[in-house]
């Protein structure tokens, strides 16, 4: 899932200064799952700005992310003067393309794709770079687990099987090698990944995905 983190209040009341009337929009998708963008947030955070002197209200979508789920605020936003909101990123520049005539503002930090490895406690997992591995390094991405981004590893660097960037970390590469060995795959690392391709993820940016297709 995507994850979120909300923004300070202070650094919120900054962005919302000279308004008046607000929006809280709330978001039932990934935000809603760890509490920190769904119904109950959003009227938390309306009521925190009505006591610092808004005219706050709230409102929540299935998903930011999807205009189908916005096209019916077009009327209602006619009753403010802005809006907050508690979508990733994605959610934003959603809301913005389709009402440009109000300003937007996110309540939260947009931080990465990840999974929930304990209760309350998220990991980075995947970083979108648009040429999936794992079928190849056992599941394991070494682009989003590796510090150095590694395609073919493990760099010598390791010890004891602890990442010498971060020695709080298992070097992924050898938690790959030990999975594919436990499979009996480990001679599929005798071939070398060719060096990674960037424009999948970062280059001819917007990227966009058509009828099946992925564009670079």
């Amino acid at each position: 899932m995507i994850v979120t983190r909300p923004k300070p209040l202070e650094e919120v009341l900054s962005f919302l200064k000279g308004f008046r009337k607000i929006l809280v929009l709330g978001c039932r998708g990934c935000v809603a799952i760890y509490h920190v963008g769904g119904d109950k947030e959003a009227k938390a955070l309306a009521q925190k700005l009505s006591q610092k002197g808004f005219e706050a209200s709230s409102k929540s979508v299935l998903r930011q992310c999807d205009p189908r789920y916005l096209k019916d605020l077009k009327e209602e936003l006619s009753q403010f003067d802005a809006v907050l909101s508690l979508a990733c990123g994605v959610g934003v520049v959603t809301f913005a393309e389709m009402f440009s005539e109000i300003p937007v503002y996110p309540g939260v930090d947009t931080l990465f794709c990840g999974a929930q490895v304990e209760r309350g406690v998220f990991q980075e997992k995947c970083r979108a770079c648009g040429n999936c591995l794992l079928h190849l390094t056992a599941g394991l991405c070494p682009v989003a687990l590796c510090p150095k981004g590694l395609l073919n590893g493990p760099c010598g660097g390791s010890s004891e099987g602890r990442c010498e960037v971060n020695p709080n970390k298992p070097c992924v590469w050898e938690e790959i090698i030990k999975r594919l060995e436990k499979q009996g795959r480990l001679e599929e690392l005798l071939e070398l990944f060719p060096p990674r391709d960037y424009s999948l993820a970062e280059g001819n940016s917007p990227r966009e995905y058509v009828h099946g297709k992925a564009s670079k």
